[in-house]
């Protein structure tokens, strides 16, 4: 634990702390960037003051812009969405000289008067408030249904100088769309510190350059992946993704969150040589005609992380089959889904070792066909858990009666059977199924499987449209993943 800077000449006005609120530990954050601190509780009295010196000068130079579409007017236009009708973009600036806008805005970021101070302390970190504020400077309260507005009578929220001035330093440390703002935070100080000060760095080079051809995003999901791709450290707590407005005319909060297992899997899987050829097939897999992959990866890692297996399926079976097929990518993906099973969804080397026997015994039967007709219906029992207890019943009996060559145990194991079809709560019996067919297409390019080329082939085989692996795209898994 880091011991915090005290200046006892300048006291707790300047001394920067974090607190529970997201916002503010990102907006603290985005201070200690400023500043070029290495974190906030490490700022001392004149870093915190020069930090709050370069916001001061902005919001002066945006006032004085006048115009949103200017070469400069970056965060003029940020300032709608975080601080409407103050200082800085009041409708009554067009009539108020240089000096005027200036000195206003100057007063709006200046320490109020002790004498000025209420006797209450900050909502935040429990030290002395130095004022009560409301949406004008807090882009959002705990609960949608009072954020944008202070109750009848009520003075505001009461926050002290480092606490209001987190929130000041905002819109530096999010991704800014030009509608919501996107804030990534998390428990995880040193991912915060990182994914806040890339930030800071991006939105200050976009506002001195001007240059608003860049598009800052295509998903706001997109931007975690981002921030985890480049941190270098293991990610110990969940990401949090805070999409939100407080402008006058659309004020809105959503938040999406990714747990840690899968926050940090999606941080090893993009850094990590060994694994990097299989994410890039993973991405590949989410593709779609009208969206790009990370973008639909990035919506299923925070909205339904069980469809990151389901979709990579297709990719598995048209790599398998496809024209020019690749065993190598098979290969990769394969290896990457198995390791999802036991970092994300925790599943045990143990009973991942089980479902990957039945695969081998399975991809055995279905090797012995040239055509793909016995892989579709496999396939077709995905989606049909009785069905493909059924079929591994019935196939196991014969394994039983006239084992293959060389062969000793049973087809399915009982531990096997329990994990594919046990209905308990605590037992994913979808997603272990989804395993064994990862399993059953990553031994079949162990063994150099490949349908039969012309004469034998059926409609679509080959994994194009209409073939099997547009019928195994994300939508057609069971109806317990969805």
């Amino acid at each position: 634990m880091t011991n915090p800077v005290v200046d006892p000449g300048k006291g707790e006005q300047y001394r920067l702390v974090l607190t529970p609120h997201p916002l503010q530990r990102v907006g603290a954050f985005a201070l200690a960037a400023l500043a070029g601190e290495d974190a906030p509780d490490r700022m001392t009295a004149e870093g915190f003051e020069a930090a709050l010196e370069v916001m001061a000068e902005d919001a002066v130079r945006a006032a004085l812009g006048r115009d949103t579409k200017a070469a400069d007017g970056f965060w003029l236009k940020a300032s709608h969405s975080f601080f409407p009708d103050t200082a800085m973009n009041h409708p009554s600036n067009g009539k108020r000289s240089d000096d005027g806008v200036r000195e206003w805005v100057r007063r709006w970021r200046t320490l109020p008067g002790r004498q000025q101070w209420p006797s209450v302390a900050c909502v935040l970190c429990s030290r002395q408030a130095v004022g009560f504020y409301g949406k004008s400077d807090v882009p959002l309260a705990e609960s949608s249904s009072y954020r944008n507005c202070t109750p009848r009578g009520h003075t505001g929220v009461a926050l002290c100088w480092p606490c209001l001035n987190s929130f000041y330093a905002l819109p530096y440390g999010v991704r800014l769309t030009g509608g919501p703002s996107v804030a990534l935070h998390s428990w995880d100080d040193a991912f915060l510190k990182h994914a806040v000060a890339e930030q800071v760095d991006f939105n200050r080079m976009l506002a001195a350059t001007g240059d608003g051809s860049r598009r800052q995003i295509q998903a706001r999901e997109v931007v975690a992946l981002e921030a985890l791709r480049t941190h270098r450290r293991p990610v110990g707590a969940s990401v949090d993704l805070m999409v939100f407005s407080n402008s006058n005319r659309d004020p809105m909060l959503e938040i999406h969150s990714l747990e840690q297992p899968l926050a940090e899997w999606l941080r090893r899987t993009q850094r990590l040589k060994g694994l990097r050829a299989g994410f890039a097939e993973l991405v590949r897999a989410h593709e779609s005609a009208s969206t790009p992959g990370l973008v639909s990866l990035a919506r299923n890692a925070f909205r339904s992380p069980q469809r990151i297996v389901s979709a990579g399926i297709p990719r598995l079976l048209g790599n398998l089959t496809g024209a020019g097929s690749d065993r190598s990518r098979t290969r990769a993906l394969a290896r990457l889904l198995d390791s999802f099973a036991t970092e994300v969804m925790l599943m045990t080397e143990k009973d991942l070792a089980e479902i990957a026997g039945t695969a081998r015994n399975v991809a055995a039967l279905l090797s012995t066909a040239t055509s793909p007709g016995d892989l579709r219906a496999f396939r077709r029992l995905l989606s049909d858990p009785g069905g493909l207890r059924k079929w591994l019943t019935s196939k196991g009996v014969q394994w039983a009666v006239d084992p293959p060559p060389g062969v000793k145990g049973p087809l399915v194991t009982e531990r096997s059977f329990e994990l594919l079809f046990n209905p308990v709560s605590e037992n994913p019996g979808w997603f272990h199924r989804n395993m064994l067919v990862v399993g059953v297409l990553q031994e079949l390019n162990t063994l150099g499987w490949k349908p039969a080329e012309k004469g034998d082939k059926e409609d679509g085989d080959e994994g194009g449209e209409g073939g099997l692996e547009d019928e195994w795209r994300p939508g057609f898994g069971t109806e317990d993943e969805k």
